[in-house]
């Protein structure tokens, strides 16, 4: 009976944890206003880091240009996301072999491997469109100054011709770009957080930046629709304190199967 006890409490420990755990991972699975209602996305791009055009995740931001152009769009990532950004474009059909890329950079600008998916694709002669996608590693709240990491911030998306036929310079072509991410959760947490997200502007603060209403300017607004997260709380926290109980209870009920009677050998129940 006793074993019984400790075992049912051991169960329901566990169920509270894996819903204190799974609870904030149904929510950011429901969208999001922005990405609902495309009718305010960006319907153009900027020409490099600095007019990059500033696009929200979970929303579809359109733009029109010329072969040989490079299109910038920027968008924000906090730890513990897995951003995937996808690009579609749009090519004349009478255009040759064209060979488009895409590639992400972070807030200092470096550039950011792709983990998979066809960040470079070749389109065919006569082709209508070519897609592309870059599914980035784990966003981390912290690492190390010599390391390459993603860490929370402002990332940029580059898309641009590599290869094409000096007829087809300078036609007009149309892209689509969407970002969405996966949260990881505490399987990619780390001890530790920046100071300050990698948003450009972020931490500048001089007389000369300082408007009538004392707020220092911002180069970038770019930013999680609730806000940049502390980096210290994940649901780590949750499975560290279930398998600290588990552990608890596992000693309660190892303790109660082996224990004596408190009889010396021999002795009958009765005696």
């Amino acid at each position: 009976m006793r074993i019984t006890r400790v075992l049912s409490a051991a169960l329901l420990a566990l169920g509270a944890a894996a819903g204190l755990a799974a609870g904030p991972a149904v929510a950011d699975s429901s969208p999001s206003p922005s990405a609902s209602d495309d009718s305010k996305a960006p319907t153009q791009a900027g020409t490099s880091f600095r007019t990059a055009t500033e696009i929200d995740q979970g929303e579809q931001a359109t733009a029109s240009g010329s072969t040989g152009d490079y299109l910038y769009w920027s968008f924000p990532a906090d730890s513990g996301q897995r951003p995937t950004v996808k690009a579609t474009v749009k090519l004349p059909g009478t255009q040759a072999a064209q060979t488009w890329q895409i590639d992400v950079y972070d807030g200092l600008r470096r550039r950011q491997s792709c983990q998979y998916g066809a960040q470079t694709r070749t389109a065919a002669q006569g082709a209508s469109s070519v897609d592309l996608a870059c599914v980035l590693r784990t966003v981390r709240a912290w690492s190390e100054p010599w390391a390459n990491d993603p860490l929370p911030g402002t990332y940029y998306i580059r898309l641009t011709v590599l290869d094409l036929g000096s007829s087809d310079l300078g036609k007009p072509v149309s892209a689509e770009v969407r970002v969405d991410s996966k949260d990881i959760g505490g399987s990619a947490a780390v001890d530790g957080s920046l100071g300050k997200p990698l948003v450009p502007g972020i931490a500048a603060k001089s007389q000369g930046d300082e408007d009538g209403s004392g707020k220092s300017a911002v180069l970038s607004a770019v930013e999680p629709d609730d806000g940049w997260s502390s980096g210290w709380w994940s649901d780590r926290w949750v499975w560290t304190a279930v398998g600290g109980v588990l552990a608890a209870l596992a000693g309660i009920g190892g303790y109660a199967l082996t224990r004596g009677s408190g009889r010396p050998p021999g002795v009958p129940p009765n005696a």
